[in-house]
């Protein structure tokens, strides 16, 4: 058996060397110092900062969606509003003599003596508050004061009258003229056209 060289020997105790120091090293990294505190500070992950969020996409659609519906509500109560307002002064105004037409026209076979006397025009329903209105416009073509009671039908598409509304005009002058409003308190639809059907002077 041979014995290694004076220059092998030299090269295997710097080898030894190189290796012990290594080890001190990484006993030192791992186990730390002998003071208890072997902890070392790590990066730990935060939580995002939400307060400056506005939210995710889906509550803003829903708010969105809210808001429109409110708004839509806003618009159709204000819509009945404005045709109740519309209504209630109308009726304020020509009550009386609505109901003494249609007691007048009772009693009227055919169309009546005053259908050349009546004329009707309607009303916008932006003014109305989506009502459908007439006005009727009743011009006193004789000599002496008269008054007069009108019937005005709203038929649907088929023809048939599905509502009835009476107006009236009292003691109208020679040439005078009277415009009471006839109003359908039917929905918007369907549409419905108004007609004349009588007209009597008395």
């Amino acid at each position: 058996m041979s014995t290694p060289s004076p220059h092998g020997r030299s090269r295997v105790a710097a080898l030894a060397v190189a290796l012990a120091a290594a080890s001190t090293l990484t006993l030192t990294a791992c186990g730390g110092d002998d003071s208890g505190d072997s902890s070392t500070p790590s990066a730990t992950p935060t939580a995002p900062d939400t307060a400056s969020f506005s939210g995710n996409a889906a509550s803003a659609l829903e708010s969105v969606e809210a808001s429109v519906r409110a708004k839509a509500s806003e618009r159709a109560a204000s819509a009945s509003a404005a045709a109740s307002s519309f209504e209630a002064s109308v009726s304020a105004e020509t009550e009386r003599a609505n109901k003494a037409a249609r007691t007048e026209l009772a009693e009227v076979d055919g169309q009546g003596n005053a259908m050349s006397e009546v004329t009707m025009t309607g009303k916008p329903r932006s003014e109305t508050g989506g009502l459908l209105a007439v006005v009727v416009t009743i011009t006193n073509k004789t000599d002496k004061a008269a008054s007069y009671a009108v019937q005005v039908d709203f038929l649907d598409s088929s023809g048939k009258v599905v509502e009835t509304r009476y107006v009236g005009a009292e003691d109208l002058k020679p040439g005078e003229k009277a415009q009471p409003v006839a109003v359908s308190r039917k929905p918007a639809e369907p549409v419905l056209t108004p007609k004349l059907a009588k007209a009597q002077r008395y």
